[in-house]
């Protein structure tokens, strides 16, 4: 890999020196007597009256702790070069997959240190120009806009607004040809696409919540709905809803010919049931079910015909399958398998192009292609760049071609266009950025504490010498079968130009090796999870790469957690710790916005005496101890999260400053107006980027960079 600016010679490390040998002198916390009963057991919570962050004594607590952490952080003097050289990285165009609406394609461009990307049209032989720019929603780059799909008469595009961070959406209709917008909005959506039969389209919502709860009220009586064009939003047909079982997720899907309308229900993030009817009758109550109950996931690709439906799925097979559903009788299909499960592969999407499928495989957590006919075979393989992440999507209506994204360690985003029956790229964009410094990618396995063998990617410079002391930033996230693949950061390339190191390790809970992966890092089954991240610590030690004393630990959400339990498992091991946006209340989550629906992942203390005690045992906030020596550790969160709301990090960052008894700093960094992630203002990003890395190395003992 080459790097078209400075080698930065190294870093001067003085490991004793740094801190004070005092305990800190935190902003003052107050402690409240509110406590909890859980199967006769009492639980105090101090801290309970943080969880509401609209509170005035609430604000007022962020803004001393937002102070404190600034005072703290305006000491390193080599915090703004950090920032200044984060930007620098950025000084090229990163494009969007294009989506193909008749004449025009339509994608999304940002450029250097703008905020949020804009989107383009472009006909055929035509010159790119603006069709949205998220100026129109805010100055400050605080609208985050998604286009979520087109009409069959490629005459309309329904895209989604969400502002400072939150998961709430406001729907809009722009007419492509006057890229002016319809008076079509419909407001209070969430996890929801837009799919079209005929002259509108179907949609997930909720009713309004009470003023005040918008941000932290438990968001319950998911709506599917459909919104025809021209009519007010309170005119939308109720397609589905059930009032008996308020805590459901629902999600709609229409098939390629519009014939069918297939509907999935679920209990939360994991495992769902299946059902359909014909899109004729979607507004007579008429869903059949494909599957019923929700152990399982069973995903729809498309119908054949009148003849059954082709489905990806993981019954009986954790690696997954793609089989077709044949009616046996009204109530229930047979089950024809056209790919089999591969033992050491995870067939992790499917794309129906015409009249084969193009099948993506996850192997040793990086991307192969596959593509095969409607029956499964004349399989053949599909090239890609390199080793790396990619995804597929569809192009042209009439199937002729079919667009690959792809991504790896070192390359930005790149989209290739190829011809389906030659399997030839006729287009590719690859982001102009440069190198010219050499970065080594490897992927190592290790034994976690029960033998498991786990796997881990480590990037850094070509020719690193295993010293010791490399400052190494080890990134996690276990959970929700959501696979950590090679893909591009800017922000880790100041660290590996630093001379350090980024891992990256795949566990268990994760869903890069299948299903049975992901169970094994559920429920009951949790430690596991942290058990990988500590022998992943471990390994790197072991090896030489670094030490303790150069050993940070980050990760954001259920990532969050995992830092969070293992900085209270094992204090001993890392240096500095960075719990991002973090379920950190492991009783109480579930009472909060979306948090009910990740109770099929991690279990509720409300469930069972033994789950309350297995919960307890490795919950954050309760596995803090007094007088304990903590890592250096800066809590992220932000004021509008309403996915992971603030209050987990608010009562955590307090807990873990009243506990800790060494001289290394505990601070919490809470953005304003930004939320869990998604959609943060780039500006917003280099900050929080710029402090994290100012944060690690000056509690390593790293006083210059040079």
């Amino acid at each position: 890999m080459k790097v078209a600016f400075l080698i930065i010679a190294g870093l001067i490390s003085v490991p004793a020196l740094a801190q004070k040998k005092s305990k800190m002198d935190y902003p003052k916390t107050e402690k409240g007597s509110v406590v909890h009963d859980y199967f006769g057991t009492k639980i105090e919570d101090p801290y309970h009256w943080l969880e509401d962050d609209r509170a005035p004594k609430t604000e007022d607590w962020v803004k001393r702790q937002n102070t404190f952490t600034q005072s703290f952080l305006n000491q390193i003097p080599y915090r703004n070069q950090i920032r200044e050289k984060l930007e620098s990285y950025l000084q090229f165009e990163r494009k969007s997959a294009e989506m193909w609406v008749g004449k025009y394609r339509i994608f999304s461009i940002q450029k250097g240190n703008e905020n949020q990307p804009t989107y383009f049209i472009q006909s055929e032989g035509g010159e790119p120009t603006v069709f949205l720019h998220p100026k129109e929603f805010s100055e400050e780059g605080l609208a985050s806009i998604s286009i979520l799909s087109h009409d069959p008469s490629n005459q309309y595009i329904v895209y989604s607004v969400a502002m400072a961070g939150s998961d709430w959406q406001t729907i809009k209709i722009r007419e492509i040809q006057s890229k002016r917008d319809l008076q079509d909005e419909i407001k209070w959506v969430k996890f929801s696409g837009a799919e079209w039969l005929e002259t509108g389209f179907f949609y997930n919502g909720y009713d309004e919540p009470q003023k005040g709860d918008e941000l932290k009220g438990k968001n319950t009586g998911m709506k599917v709905k459909f919104h025809k064009i021209g009519y007010r939003p309170e005119q939308d047909v109720l397609v589905y809803q059930d009032s008996l079982n308020p805590l459901r997720y629902y999600g709609i899907q229409v098939s390629q010919d519009k014939k069918y309308v297939f509907l999935t229900k679920s209990t939360g993030t994991d495992g769902f049931e299946t059902w359909f009817c014909k899109s004729s009758e979607f507004n007579r109550n008429a869903f059949q079910p494909i599957t019923k109950g929700f152990s399982s996931k069973l995903s729809i690709i498309d119908n054949d015909g009148d003849n059954g439906f082709f489905a990806l799925s993981d019954v009986g097979t954790p690696n997954y399958q793609l089989v077709k559903l044949i009616p046996a009788d009204r109530d229930s299909f047979q089950s024809k398998v056209i790919v089999p499960e591969l033992k050491n592969a995870l067939l992790d999407q499917v794309l129906r192009v015409k009249d084969e499928f193009i099948l993506t495989y996850l192997e040793n957590a990086q991307t192969k292609i596959r593509i095969c006919d409607l029956s499964g075979q004349n399989m053949r393989d599909l090239e890609l760049p390199g080793i790396g992440t990619a995804s597929v999507s569809k192009a042209d209506e009439n199937g002729e071609y079919f667009q690959v994204s792809f991504t790896s360690f070192t390359q930005p985003t790149a989209h290739l266009l190829y011809n389906r029956k030659k399997l030839g790229i006729t287009e590719e964009y690859y982001p102009a950025f440069n190198f010219s410094t050499e970065v080594d990618v490897q992927q190592v396995w290790y034994p976690s504490k029960d033998g498991t063998k786990v796997s881990m990617f480590l990037i850094h410079k070509k020719g690193l010498k295993k010293t010791g002391n490399n400052p190494t930033f080890l990134y996690g996230y276990g959970g929700f079968n959501i696979s950590l693949t090679p893909s591009f950061s800017t922000n880790y390339l100041w660290l590996i130009e630093q001379g350090g190191i980024v891992a990256i390790a795949n566990l268990r809970g994760g869903g890069e090796y299948g299903e049975n992966w992901h169970q094994a890092g559920m429920k009951m089954k949790k430690q596991n999870v942290f058990n990988d991240f500590i022998a992943a610590a471990e390994y790197l030690i072991s090896e030489k790469y670094t030490s303790k004393d150069f050993l940070a630990i980050a990760g954001g959400s259920n990532g969050g957690l995992l830092v969070g339990a293992c900085l209270t498992q094992r204090p001993d091991l890392f240096k500095v710790a960075f719990p991002a946006v973090g379920v950190l209340d492991m009783l109480r989550y579930q009472k909060f916005t979306v948090g009910w629906g990740w109770v099929p992942e991690y279990g509720s203390s409300e469930e069972s005496k033994e789950m309350f005690e297995y919960l307890v045992r490795y919950s954050p906030l309760h596995a803090l101890k007094p007088k304990t020596n903590y890592p250096a550790t800066m809590v992220t969160t932000g004021d509008h999260d309403d996915r992971v709301v603030p209050a987990h990090s608010f009562k955590f960052a307090a807990r873990l400053q009243e506990c800790q008894a060494g001289a290394s700093p505990v601070l919490i960094r809470i953005d304003v107006n930004a939320g869990h992630g998604a959609g943060k203002p780039l500006a917003k990003v280099l900050d929080e980027n710029a402090d994290k890395w100012a944060f690690m190395l000056w509690n390593m003992g790293i006083k210059t960079i040079k």
